[in-house]
């Protein structure tokens, strides 16, 4: 199965994304640090567990594309279906165990490690806002 142009091209947007949005995340956890009420050291551990939850909703996001992509060029719809379901039930699993790992683990941050797997999504989402305000004007 050769990776389709789009598949490339959404993957880019969600890494590039990702990896800002994580940077972002970053800096307020530094920031808060510093000059809130709350103390986070910006330590390694939370470095890493930024780094490792970007990277997890990144790989989440292209094994999604890569079933959508084999999906369309499945003929029944049953099968296309059972395979979408196992794709997201496998995905859903390996955002669990991640999320699991960063909270039980003391080598891990838990918010840090989370707080990146929403990021696609959001940025899923501004992209559509951004493209229904670009029509109606």
């Amino acid at each position: 199965m050769k990776l389709q142009e789009a598949v490339k091209k959404e993957t880019m947007f969600i890494s590039a994304g990702c990896l800002v949005l994580t940077v972002i995340m970053l800096l307020l956890f530094f920031l808060l640090d510093k000059f809130g009420p709350y103390q986070i050291p910006l330590v390694p551990i939370v470095l890493v567990s930024g780094i490792l939850g970007c990277i997890i909703a990144v790989l989440n996001f292209f094994w999604m594309a890569l079933t959508v992509q084999k999906v369309t060029s499945v003929e029944d719809e049953g099968k296309a279906r059972s395979i979408m379901t196992v794709s997201y039930r496998n995905r859903m699993l390996l955002q669990l165990i991640w999320v699991v790992l960063a909270f039980a683990l003391p080598f891990f941050n838990g918010a840090a490690g989370l707080i990146p797997l929403f990021f696609p999504s959001i940025l899923i989402k501004c992209r559509g806002i951004i493209s229904a305000k670009k029509q109606l004007l």
